[in-house]
């Protein structure tokens, strides 16, 4: 691993028609530490400048006259094929970011500056590259001792060969030596992929489960956003996998070997979400009797899930926006101000452009946390998924509860893929563990305790129903099916696919209380 000294002794290369810019840059780097950096006015003698110094870094102006800094990439991939290529854009244009991203550069700063974005950027982009040149030169050092190892077998074959004349028996050590050269030659390839593969840090979908058009355009969202720093806001119903996309975008993120956090604000009590956030010291409160490390602390480094962001008490949103700004908070009962470096990544089934619009969530909190929305879709959306998931479920309960399903009838699955899902994955999940539960034989049989009459009857005018009224309706019908049993094993909250506190907050909000005859 390259060491903080090595990385502050990179050589940089600022590319910029503009003093101002070049000084800036120049006397920012200086004071982080960076001693080897150069700088040129000139767009078309980079390529030149960089066969002869071959730079860690190259910060590139897109905006240049003459040949602009799209043209510099091209001439740098052409002048250096299929290596690495260590640039990093400076624009004020957002659509040059992405188009600069394609064109073979892999990263961007933007204009005007934010010193602390620009400072952390190159570090990071130095982090990448030198790792790459570390590569490139073990790989070198692996060809080098190949080439040895065989120059030197190949003058032990020669003396073999002579022997072989006089005693037959040096033909075994022949076979033996010409082995051992094949194991070396494939063992020293397959490590050279390997730390490839480690570098290049290759996508992997992981549990989220099909191949349905709407899903695979999350897909793409996850592997654009993975490897940033961005704040990533997930939308979405109750059940659509949010969790599984935050798990996703941190296993594909340069921070995959720091943790992630995940805080579901629905199950906090309200009093204690500060000290469980910010972490409390010895005494903050009654009953705080021993200091208190907040999960922003644990994921120092890595990344923090809040779940159903929009539950968020309006008195912390302010706190929470702090550390999205500057990374600083205190723990509750301390005046201490404690920085950490976490990336984050918010989930909530609202609208919180209404609740912004309501008074409760404050709109800066909003604009910081929507830099990269991504809409986990409802499962109604994307039924052709519905057989993955399915196969991957009763696999999944099979192997948990010992169980032999091989097949589903047609008929089954029909009914499966008309039903509406008000509940999502989650509730799909739920109703496939309890079919493989009570299926008997080979064939799994999902019992009737879901109603298929409200999701395949066709509404028409004063019929239709707004997405609050069909919830409303639904949760009251599953409430009535279980006698108003929320909890357990045949507690409504299970057949919903819902966690029972959001069954709760749902009937809450939707004034649904217990009816007795």
């Amino acid at each position: 691993m390259n060491t903080e000294l090595d990385i502050l002794a990179a050589s940089i290369l600022i590319v910029d028609d503009q003093e101002t810019n070049i000084s800036l840059l120049k006397q920012m780097l200086q004071e982080t530490g960076y001693t080897d950096i150069s700088f040129t006015m000139d767009p078309q003698g980079v390529c030149a400048l960089h066969r002869e110094h071959n730079y860690d870094l190259i910060l590139l102006d897109l905006q240049m006259p003459g040949m602009d800094g799209f043209e510099v990439i091209a001439e740098l991939k052409s002048d250096n094929p299929g290596k690495y290529l260590p640039v990093l854009v400076i624009t004020a244009h957002p659509d040059h970011k992405l188009q600069a991203l394609q064109t073979g550069a892999k990263d961007f700063i933007s204009k005007p500056f934010d010193l602390v974005e620009v400072k952390t950027r190159i570090h990071n982009m130095l982090e990448v590259c030198l790792l790459y040149k570390t590569l490139e030169n073990y790989s070198k050092e692996l060809e080098q001792t190949v080439q040895e190892r065989t120059q030197a077998v190949l003058k032990a074959n020669e003396l073999l060969l002579a022997e072989i004349q006089e005693r037959k028996e040096g033909d075994a050590s022949l076979q033996r030596a010409l082995t051992e050269i094949k194991d070396l030659k494939d063992r020293l390839q397959a490590e050279n992929i390997y730390l490839r593969k480690e570098v290049a840090g290759q996508y992997n979908r992981g549990e989220l489960i099909g191949q349905s058009d709407i899903l695979a355009e999350v897909f793409s969202q996850i592997q654009q956003v993975a490897p940033m720093q961005a704040t990533v806001l997930l939308l979405g119903e109750t059940g659509t996998g949010k969790g599984v996309v935050a798990r996703a975008i941190h296993s594909n993120s340069l921070r995959k070997n720091r943790p992630l956090i995940t805080v579901n604000c629905t199950t906090l009590p309200t009093n204690l979400i500060e000290s469980e956030l910010f972490g409390r010291e010895k005494g903050a409160f009654t009953g705080a009797d021993a200091r208190q490390m907040g999960r922003f602390e644990l994921a120092d480094g890595g990344t923090i899930f809040l779940d159903e962001i929009g539950e968020m008490p309006l008195d912390l949103q302010s706190k929470l926006l702090r550390v999205l700004q500057d990374g600083e908070f205190e723990r509750l009962g301390s005046s201490r101000t404690l920085k950490v470096d976490v990336r984050i990544i918010a989930a909530t089934n609202r609208n919180l452009e209404e609740e912004v619009r309501q008074g409760r969530f404050r709109k800066d909190l909003f604009y910081r946390l929507n830099v990269f929305p991504i809409t986990c879709p409802p499962l109604r959306q994307r039924k052709e998924d519905i057989p993955l998931l399915v196969q991957h479920f009763v696999e999944k309960f099979n192997k948990k509860m010992g169980k032999k399903i091989e097949t589903l009838s047609k008929a089954t699955l029909s009914t499966l893929q008309q039903y509406s899902w008000p509940g999502n994955v989650r509730e799909l999940e739920s109703i496939i563990e309890r079919a493989v539960i009570t299926s008997q034989g080979t064939t799994l049989q999902v019992l009737g305790r879901f109603d298929m009459a409200e999701t395949t009857e066709v509404l028409s005018g004063d019929q239709l129903k707004s997405l609050a009224e069909m919830e409303h309706d639904h949760i009251l019908h599953v409430l009535g099916q279980t006698g108003w049993l929320i909890d357990g094993k045949n507690g409504a909250a299970l057949i919903l696919g819902l966690n029972p506190s959001t069954l709760r907050a749902r009937m809450r909000k939707s004034g649904i209380l217990r009816q007795y005859k």
